[in-house]
């Protein structure tokens, strides 16, 4: 997978955890996008995602893509924030056997992985457990 140019134009909202939530029906969206799909309306505010949620579910990696070899086996998780917003991250600092759906977690900002012969360092978001 290589480096694209959306993955850096969006990096500014995913500092920020920015969402966006329609003006029209109050859906929000991360990262924020330009056509709601609940509604069809295309005005948005920006509004801030908590950094705190809970684990919709997840699954643990064990045969990974060519570029997350060396971090198999990895769990993946989908959480749900505020408003029902569901984001996707790695799950990182548990043991798989301590994985459970609700288990709370917040958002932290953390290398996700190198790139290329110059490394490149790309940079996200992943989950951490609430202790």
């Amino acid at each position: 997978m290589s480096t694209s140019a959306r993955y850096w134009r969006e990096i500014p909202q995913r500092y920020r955890l920015e969402a966006a939530k329609c003006t029209s029906c109050g859906k929000q969206f991360f990262p924020p996008r330009l056509v709601c799909n609940g509604c069809g309306g295309r005005e948005f505010e920006a509004t801030k995602l908590s950094d705190k949620g809970k684990l919709a579910t997840y699954t643990v990696i064990r045969i990974a893509p060519s570029d997350l070899t060396q971090q198999a086996p990895y769990a993946i998780g989908i959480a749900e924030f505020d408003g029902g917003l569901r984001v996707t991250a790695q799950v990182a600092d548990v043991d798989f056997d301590e994985l459970k759906v609700g288990m709370p977690v917040r958002i932290e900002f953390r290398r996700i992985r190198e790139e290329g012969e110059a490394g490149i360092l790309c940079y996200g978001y992943k989950f951490v457990p609430v202790r």
